[in-house]
């Protein structure tokens, strides 16, 4: 789920920010009226972070803590460029790594983490 969207640096107000193209609001909705923040990781590369507004309130704790956890996972991804794409054959290595390998009681497995 990896798209480009060309975005355009404009005036608002008396401020300047970026203007989406309304193909990225149409393909994804719920990017409308989210915030979010931008972080410079060196001086011709930034990443933006829209983070959409969750109507769930039940299991808000645990999604400010994934949040959090996925936020600091992606800095240190991201330290040094060291971001490489995940390959076939890293793929076959790990299915090579399990092969056999039986869990007792796979629910014992799920509730433990829980």
């Amino acid at each position: 789920m990896s798209n480009s969207y060309s975005i355009r640096s404009t005036k608002i107000g008396n401020s300047a920010g970026f203007r989406l193209p309304a193909e990225f609001y149409r393909e994804y909705p719920q990017f409308a009226n989210a915030d979010g923040w931008i972080e410079v990781l060196s001086s011709d590369t930034a990443i933006l972070r829209i983070v959409p507004q969750s109507g769930d309130d039940e299991d808000a704790e645990d999604s400010v803590m994934m949040r959090l956890f996925l936020d600091f996972a992606m800095t240190e991804t991201l330290k040094n460029n060291a971001l490489q794409p995940y390959t076939t054959e890293m793929s076959e290595a790990a299915r090579e790594l399990i092969a056999g390998v039986e869990l007792d009681d796979e629910s014992e497995v799920f509730s433990a983490v829980k």
